[in-house]
């Protein structure tokens, strides 16, 4: 985005300016007070914000603002990526101590602002939606996301199991297998799958795919937190297709010593065989194996292929919860998911 930076005016004495890598800490220690106070847990690490600000599409001159106080204390942040034209997202803090003097309507204001200078970028007469969540219990953020024109649109869940023992092995259906992924060889043919499987997701906007790719791409070459040796593929034996994917990650920014599992996505032509359950126990025995006991996802609450029934057939519980809001910008045509395919 070649958009000038917007500096919007704040309460006095805060100053803002952009954001640059030198900032990483900072945004880190912040975003992890704010979530202590909600949760009694960190949210990230300094290589999730690392990887976020340095993925594909994401400029940090215009894309993200940072308020200072008087002293030079970092005291709230703001980032947006509108790299699926029609579905914009915004994530922001404001330091506990600093609430009440204006910083987040500022913040929420400035995204909305930045917001609209993509809308050129979206298909003609789609409709366009500016997304923000926050923690179920953060009633502040709830009050003012509010009061700024947005709506509950939905609920996602982190969900976690506890593993006294290792998981049951997976019942893999007939003429499939499950094998690590091949570096090196399969890295598109993966991402295919994914984007396939994920299809009928909730909010899932088709693009092109050269770009889902390259982000993939980017999160496997830059996050060190990232091991391909935990990715895992369902393969048709016959069709010598990819049928399912599962990615696991051997720590989590809240945790360092939970393991995480992106996704559990199984493409239609091999659902309702049992096929994801056993990807899931996979990756869940894999985890375990590197001495991880406790193992979290994010899910979609209302779920539209069942993914909240899965996990708790593996055992799973919510632990988490989120609301998501929406403002829309721009009405028109709806170009992303909202219902699975028959």
């Amino acid at each position: 985005m070649n958009s000038e930076a917007i500096y919007p005016p704040l309460p006095a004495p805060f100053t803002a300016r952009s954001a640059t890598l030198d900032d990483v800490e900072d945004v880190v220690e912040l975003v992890n007070a704010c979530a202590i106070e909600l949760t009694g847990e960190p949210r990230v690490s300094v290589q999730d914000v690392c990887s976020d600000w340095q993925q594909p599409g994401f400029e940090l001159e215009t894309d993200a603002l940072l308020v200072f106080s008087p002293g030079g204390e970092l005291v709230g942040h703001v980032e947006l990526w509108d790299n699926e034209y029609v579905r914009i997202y915004v994530d922001g803090d404001v330091s506990p101590e600093c609430r009440g003097q204006g910083i987040g309507t500022v913040l929420c204001r400035w995204a909305e602002e930045r917001a609209r200078q993509s809308i050129s970028k979206a298909p003609e007469g789609a409709r366009i939606v500016l997304f923000q969540e926050a923690f179920n219990t953060d009633e502040a953020a709830h009050d003012l996301l509010r009061r700024q024109g947005y709506q509950v649109v939905r609920h996602s869940f982190h969900m976690r199991v506890e593993m006294d023992e290792p998981p049951p092995e997976s019942a893999v259906p007939a003429g499939l297998i499950i094998r690590p992924f091949i570096r090196g060889q399969e890295e598109r043919a993966v991402v295919m799958a994914v984007y396939e499987a994920f299809r009928d997701q909730w909010g899932f906007v088709e693009r092109p795919f050269e770009q889902v790719y390259q982000e993939w791409m980017h999160l496997m070459e830059t996050h060190p937190d990232v091991d391909p040796s935990l990715w895992f593929v369902a393969v048709d034996e016959h069709a010598n297709e990819i049928a399912g994917t599962t990615f696991g990650h051997p720590t989590w920014g809240e945790d360092p010593e939970m393991g995480w599992i992106f996704g559990v996505g199984v493409r239609r032509p091999w659902r309702r065989r049992g096929l994801a359950l056993a990807l899931l126990q996979h990756c869940l025995g894999a985890l375990y194996r590197r001495g991880r006991r406790t193992v979290g996802l994010g899910v979609d609450a209302q779920s539209l292929t069942g993914a909240t029934r899965l996990y708790e057939k593996a055992g799973m519980h919510v632990y988490r919860q989120f609301v998501h809001y929406g403002k829309e910008l721009r009405p028109g045509e709806e170009l992303s998911t909202q219902a699975a395919a028959d």
